[in-house]
């Protein structure tokens, strides 16, 4: 489309303006299809939460970099012995939490303790199972010990729900959150946006060029196009109607970055519910979903098919799209020897974003095709995170599960899908207590088709990552290796 009246041509030159005036005052609008419902990574499955504040505000031992490799964070350095149980942590000197208080080896040992504690409310509680005692070596070093080996130790401690946070901050973390991290928390003005700003004495580290920072959430996708297209905003790492990508790649203002996530988007399964509970009728779900349609319907193109939970870009990756093939003669076949000739109805309950919203409907009309009926209900994030993730209270629901490599949450029978197999179990157990690489990737292979043959979920295919940014930033995450807007090395162009 071409704007050729003065008033454009006006408006047009007012945003170049206004983008430039950001970009010497060191600032950027970020925006957001998803509003945190609270600012506490370590008690919240929200993946809103650490897209916010992961390694912006807040810093664990290790950290993912952008390539999905494990680094140093506020440990500098690790030693482990040779029976893989002992781990100890050499900590970062000088680091300070945002409220002036001195970081130290008190902090870790108080995070991991209250990660892993009987009454936690970490939502990957999980990770920190294999730990039997966490204590302090002297003022700047943490011996963890283990239960048994773990060789995911240093990938757990990187995950967002691992970070080190401060015992005089918990009582307001959830409004006003304190780390150790280069931005400081500013302000949140609910319904619409987050501050942060530069931590004036940063301690450790590269310094960054961005002197503040605005997340502002637009979850309506004509509102993001029409952010995006007048620059009040500067980058959508997430954009939420990727069909207006290509009219942004045609716009030198603008850069649009493809690239992979950790998203496994899949239509999870309650599997204890009737008759979700026969895996006959899960198979019969899975054969009457054409992807193909699901990706280019609800995501014009951009995603990667898969057939387990597990992404493509991974060493281990397994193929097995072929398990759960698109046939719906076969779903039929399948629902009647389940005793459900004449199919059975059930719900559909999906969170806001579009390809859960858009891949509803599609999915909705490929089960009707084979006799299966559902019950669409829109959800707000709060409300999903309530009566589905919590409360269980669910058939089938749309969500992309974008933590790294998370496998093992099939191996927890009270998971939100609430699949129960001890043999999985055992895979998992094993896995984690193997270091060798070569056995590690056999151990993947067999947990990936294990879960594809029990047909645990439908396996839709592996979100991209579609972002679009001003043409003139630069240092942003391409690729999603956890679910981040990592702020650290971004800085405008010269």
């Amino acid at each position: 489309m071409k704007f050729t009246s003065k008033l454009a041509f006006a408006a047009s030159a007012l945003a170049l303006s206004v983008s430039a005036a950001w970009a010497d005052s060191g600032e950027i609008s970020v925006g957001m299809a998803l509003e945190p419902p609270h600012l506490d990574p370590t008690s919240a499955a929200a993946g809103a939460i650490d897209q916010v504040l992961y390694a912006n505000v807040f810093q664990g031992l290790t950290r993912f970099a952008s390539d999905g490799s494990i680094i140093p964070g506020l440990a500098e350095s690790w030693t482990i012995s040779d029976d893989g149980l002992t781990y100890v942590f050499q900590l970062r000197h000088g680091v300070k939490f945002h409220d002036g208080t001195d970081f130290d080896a008190s902090h870790v040992v108080f995070s991991l303790d209250r990660a892993r504690a009987e009454d936690s409310t970490n939502a990957q509680k999980a990770l920190f199972a294999d730990i039997a005692s966490v204590k302090t070596g002297d003022h700047y070093s943490v011996i963890v010990t283990l239960s048994k080996p773990n060789g995911s130790l240093l990938f757990n401690l990187a995950w967002g729900d691992a970070v080190i946070v401060s015992p005089e901050s918990i009582d307001t973390i959830k409004e006003k959150p304190i780390g150790t991290g280069p931005f400081r928390f500013v302000e949140w003005v609910k319904g619409d946006r987050i501050e942060l700003e530069r931590t004036p004495d940063y301690s450790w580290g590269d310094q960054v060029a961005l002197d503040k920072v605005t997340f502002r959430f637009i979850s309506d996708p004509t509102a993001a196009f029409a952010a995006v297209m007048s620059e009040d905003v500067d980058v959508f790492p997430v954009f939420p109607a990727p069909e207006n990508l290509a009219q942004f790649d045609a716009d030198p203002r603008f850069q649009v970055l493809v690239g992979s996530t950790e998203g496994e988007t899949i239509l999870s399964t309650n599997n204890k519910l009737p008759p979700l509970d026969d895996v006959r009728v899960r198979k019969a779900i899975a054969h009457a979903i054409d992807r193909k349609a699901i990706i280019d319907g609800a995501m014009f193109g951009f995603g990667t098919p898969i057939g387990t939970h597990f992404a493509p870009h991974n060493p281990a990756y397994l193929d097995l799209t072929g398990n759960s093939a698109y046939d719906p003669e076969m779903s039929k076949s399948l629902l009647a020897e389940a005793g459900l000739a004449d199919g059975f109805t059930t719900t559909l309950k999906l969170p806001p974003p579009s390809y859960a919203r858009r891949g509803g409907e599609i999915i909705a009309a490929q089960l009707r095709e084979v006799g299966i009926n559902v019950e669409i209900s829109n959800l707000e994030w709060a409300q999903w995170l309530e009566q589905v993730f919590r409360g269980k209270d669910f058939g089938l629901t749309i969500v992309s599960h974008t933590e790294p490599m998370d496998i093992g949450i099939y191996a927890r029978p009270d998971y939100y899908f609430q699949y129960d197999n001890p043999e999985f179990q055992a895979l998992i157990t094993e896995l984690n207590a193997e270091a060798k690489a070569d056995k590690r990737t056999e151990l993947l292979h067999k947990a990936q088709t294990m879960i594809s043959e029990d047909y645990v979920n439908g396996y839709l295919f592996q979100l991209a990552a579609t972002g679009v940014a001003n043409a003139k930033l630069q240092g942003l995450w391409v690729n999603a290796p956890t679910q981040a807007t990592d702020l650290t090395g971004v800085s405008w162009a010269e």
